[in-house]
């Protein structure tokens, strides 16, 4: 377990301007004997207050838990327990290609999230100072690229099977809101190579009702789609209910680089795209999980009269 000291021991994590002190925790083994490895959660969460809202956070593919501290420190640092677990395709299980698990790892990705959600008791208890301090009733999911997906199952997207029908409802009741980072968009525009491979990259998001803050970015060309970078827009565009799209100008897949301080997969690399990245979608979380905040109108509001902003949002 290790500690940052980010701000004075009495500064309170609730205050959205004064982070407070850090404390993280991992690996945290959770037993998963129908998924062939034990699930490996590290947990952050502020030294201090209570009644804390939780963020599940789903890694993008070959990551792992130790993976996007620039966002779950954040996140901590301003009052969310936030839980990351480590998918079966992380490159720290070497999973090979091969592997039976291989063409349903998009499954036990889902599983792993709702793994954690079932375990949030067994988590805090597991973490010293940690327990009774969790508020079960403020659930949000969050994830980039491939977690981004699999984070927006959770909040109701679907995967359409080979007639075109929505599959299996894996939304959870749990989850009140969502962040999705460079989230995938329709199936109807993938390259043949990824129509051929990842026959789950069709979703439908038609029933993805839950409120979700979209961020995109209007350099992300992904090489699995045969569209341009607005490819990543299409859960605002096709999603009923409240959401709202943050694009960013100039950043690509890694937006900046919420994956790493100085990871070899940001190409973008830009600390202000990042520092934009945490104050919106903290704010957004805030308010999605607690009534009456007012923290995110106002984190738009300056954001559109800034001159000089990094990017645009659109809300509906």
């Amino acid at each position: 377990m290790s500690a940052s000291n980010t701000a004075p021991p009495h500064v309170t994590p609730q205050s959205v301007d004064a982070p407070a002190t850090v404390v993280s925790a991992g690996p945290i083994v959770l037993p998963a004997p129908d998924r062939g490895e034990a699930l490996q959660v590290r947990v952050s969460a502020p030294a201090t207050g209570g009644d804390l809202p939780v963020v599940v956070f789903s890694h993008g593919f070959g990551s792992s838990m130790n993976d996007y501290a620039p966002l779950a420190d954040f996140w901590a640092a301003h009052g969310f327990v936030v839980l990351r677990p480590t998918h079966l395709d992380s490159r720290t299980l070497a999973l090979p290609a091969e592997d039976p698990r291989t063409p349903r790892i998009w499954r036990y990705r889902t599983e792993d999230l709702r793994r954690v959600l079932d375990a949030l008791d067994v988590l805090q208890a597991r973490v010293p100072g940690l327990g009774g301090r969790l508020d079960h009733g403020r659930v949000a999911v969050a994830g980039h690229s491939w977690g981004a997906q699999t984070a927006s199952t959770l909040l109701g997207a679907r995967v359409l099977g080979s007639d075109g029908v929505p599959g299996e409802d894996m939304s959870d009741p749990r989850v009140t809101a969502g962040v999705l980072l460079a989230l995938p968009g329709l199936g109807d525009d993938l390259t043949p190579f990824a129509a051929e491979n990842f026959s789950f990259m069709k979703p439908s998001f038609d029933r993805m009702t839950a409120p979700a803050l979209i961020v995109a970015g209007d350099h992300d060309q992904s090489a699995l789609s045969t569209r341009g970078p607005d490819w990543f827009t299409d859960a605002y565009t096709h999603s009923p209910g409240r959401k709202s799209l943050l694009t960013l100008f100039g950043a690509e897949h890694s937006l900046g680089g919420v994956n790493g301080y100085e990871a070899a997969a940001t190409t973008d690399e830009s600390p202000a795209r990042v520092a934009l990245i945490q104050r919106l979608t903290s704010a957004f979380l805030r308010s999605a999980l607690t009534p009456g905040d007012t923290g995110w109108q106002a984190a738009a509001t300056a954001l559109h009269e800034d001159p000089d902003a990094l990017g645009t949002l659109h809300s509906k």
